[in-house]
């Protein structure tokens, strides 16, 4: 228990004491948020905010761990996972906003690395950490192995899910608050499965999102960006495989996987039919266009992704 205390108050120190030193450097680097012209016309006001803030959550999580977690083989890969998306978001970042490409890293050139990352968990999990290739089903709590499948499920959870929180983060504090929320469950699931190594992860996690919420909740003064959004996304899965609850990150994630949802049923129905089903996706933008304020928005994503960690909670044996 005082190693988890000690990680909180690392974690959200740092957030806290970084914050008020990087953000004028980023000021200074002009490394501010390109907005999307199609996107809702209110967010034309926060084109020049500074981005790539997640660095300062990242640093957070990774030196609060270090200082508070034994540095078991599990949190080593933890740590991998959420680093190795961490470089992958910085240098989405540092292409728009320095190279001034708006697209950032290729599509293919993001999802090679992502699958990289992939391998080297399957590898580590499978070959150091013992996992094996089943699944537990929450409620019926039965273990099903799927054998190879297993892998493939290893390699979407981890794209899915870092991309559905990348995709989360289009409001203020929405990513970090609905982050902040899925990492406490997952930190209370970590010490209900025995993984006391993991809850410290989370705790970390949690702790250096709800402190970065100073700087980033509405209006926002600092993006985390795909720095953060990415490598935050990589972090939450990296929990949710090492605890083999992938079945049970879907519902405690259930506001990315709604985000991501809806960006694949805008897609695919105006591609197939000519028509938008949402008035813009991510479905967040959708409530905003529907007349709700932003942080209205926010706070509805919140109080959802809380409900959604509860029954979380609640499927647990």
């Amino acid at each position: 228990m005082d190693k988890i205390l000690l990680a909180a108050i690392f974690a959200a120190g740092l957030v806290l004491c970084i914050g008020p030193l990087l953000i004028p450097e980023l000021h200074k680097l002009k490394f501010g948020q390109s907005i999307r012209e199609e996107g809702p016309k209110s967010h034309q006001a926060k084109s020049g905010t500074p981005t790539m803030g997640g660095i300062m959550i990242i640093l957070a999580i990774v030196v609060a761990t270090v200082a508070a977690a034994p540095l078991t083989p599990a949190v080593l890969l933890a740590l991998f996972i959420t680093l190795g998306h961490f470089v992958l978001g910085f240098l989405d970042d540092y292409i728009k906003v320095v190279k001034k490409r708006n697209l950032g890293l290729k599509a293919k050139q993001k999802m090679l690395g992502q699958i990289l990352i992939a391998i080297v968990t399957m590898i580590v999990g499978t070959r150091v950490l013992g996992i094996d290739t089943t699944i537990w089903i929450p409620i019926a709590d039965v273990n099903v192995d799927i054998g190879i499948g297993y892998y493939f499920l290893v390699l979407f959870v981890l794209v899915g899910t870092s991309n559905a929180v990348n995709l989360t983060d289009g409001l203020d504090g929405l990513a970090s608050g609905t982050v902040a929320i899925a990492s406490g469950a997952y930190a209370l699931v970590c010490y209900m499965t025995g993984h006391y190594d993991l809850a410290i992860f989370g705790v970390a996690m949690m702790m250096a999102c709800l402190a970065f919420l100073r700087f980033n909740a509405h209006p926002a003064k600092v993006f985390m960006g795909d720095t953060g959004s990415l490598a935050l996304g990589g972090a939450v899965a990296a929990v949710g495989i090492l605890t083999h609850t992938e079945i049970l990150l879907a519902v405690i994630g259930f506001v990315f996987v709604c985000e991501a949802l809806s960006v694949i049923i805008q897609v695919i129905s105006f591609k197939t039919t000519g028509k938008r089903v949402f008035r813009m996706s991510p479905i967040h933008h959708h409530f905003e266009l529907g007349g709700w304020k932003e942080t209205k928005v926010v706070f509805v994503f919140w109080m959802v992704g809380l409900v959604a960690s509860i029954v979380g909670l609640l499927m647990m044996p």
